[in-house]
């Protein structure tokens, strides 16, 4: 079982809303560049960007236009349900790289996405623009069923996302996307089209108790392998919060077959990984979501022990 090290709290300088919390609460997509943590919640309209050592609050960048309500039930129904952040290599509008900001795709209102160019240091280097996923999400969701897309990450010439199969009737699977294809859409400011995806996978993960662990989010090594986390969340459906039961933290394979699955020693829902390898280890950092609006999400730290390859 993996041990789970806090390093901080996700705390702002200044709330999203007047009268709103301070922190990142739902955290939910975890990328590093450079001195900088990039941080997406799946309840905001902002990116978070922290200092990546210290404690010091982090700042926001704005996604979407608008406002969200504070009421909790109407926000939901509202949020965008940005799901996972990627990083992506040069495009056209974003010669030092960019994030993607992915939704989950679990109603329709959870179809758009965010594209974050960034500066030559890793910092956020431009306005976002919005992405269209709906095309795509439309193609998978005829394959899949509900869709919950909850991980993305560069792996190669692919894009692979990583649906998400809590509640009754979800499938976890993983989903290539043509990485030069996807980028040159990006590009050009068009939506994604069904044309980008390559191939999907089904693949169950074991479970936590008597409930199903699920993919939660990825990141990508050097090798061509993912190291994802998952969680078992006692769930009826993509919509609804549940029980979380634990977390655990694995390894794709280059082929995208899972090699490796091991838990962690806190009962958290684990949502965003950067995998690092460091002197031959894997060093992750780590972000949960507390699914309370008053909880600052914790940065936990770990390194992945006994990985095959």
């Amino acid at each position: 079982m993996l041990r789970l090290t806090q390093r901080r709290k996700l705390t702002l300088r200044s709330p999203e809303t007047p009268g709103g919390a301070a922190h990142v609460s739902a955290a939910s997509g975890l990328v590093r560049v450079g001195n900088w943590l990039h941080v997406v919640a799946d309840d905001s309209l902002f990116l978070a960007t922290f200092p990546r050592e210290g404690e010091e609050p982090g700042q926001l960048s704005r996604l979407f236009p608008g406002e969200l309500p504070l009421e909790p039930r109407t926000r939901k129904a509202l949020k965008p349900d940005l799901e996972a952040l990627c990083l992506l290599g040069s495009l056209d509008g974003a010669p030092h790289g960019a994030l993607l900001a992915v939704p989950s795709g679990s109603t329709s209102v959870r179809m758009k996405g965010a594209l974050v160019p960034l500066a030559a240091d890793g910092s956020i280097g431009g306005p976002a623009r919005e992405v269209d996923f709906t095309s795509v999400y439309a193609q998978l969701t005829r394959e899949l069923g509900p869709l919950n897309v909850e991980g993305a990450a560069v792996a190669g010439a692919r894009l692979r996302l990583l649906n998400r199969g809590n509640g009754d009737q979800g499938t976890d699977a993983v989903v290539d996307l043509d990485a030069g294809r996807v980028l040159r859409t990006l590009g050009a400011g068009e939506p994604l089209q069904p044309d980008v995806v390559r191939t999907v996978r089904r693949w169950e993960l074991g479970r936590a108790g008597t409930v199903r662990l699920s993919f939660t989010d990825a990141s990508p090594l050097p090798d061509g392998r993912l190291v994802f986390t998952a969680a078992a969340e006692d769930t009826r459906d993509a919509y609804a919060d549940g029980t979380v039961m634990g977390s655990a933290v694995g390894v794709l394979a280059p082929d995208g077959t899972p090699q490796f699955l091991d838990g962690v020693d806190a009962k958290v829902k684990l949502e965003g990984v950067d995998a690092r390898v460091e002197q031959g280890r894997i060093h992750l950092l780590l972000v949960a979501d507390a699914d309370d609006p008053h909880v600052a999400a914790p940065l936990f730290e770990t390194v992945l022990e006994g990985v095959p390859g």
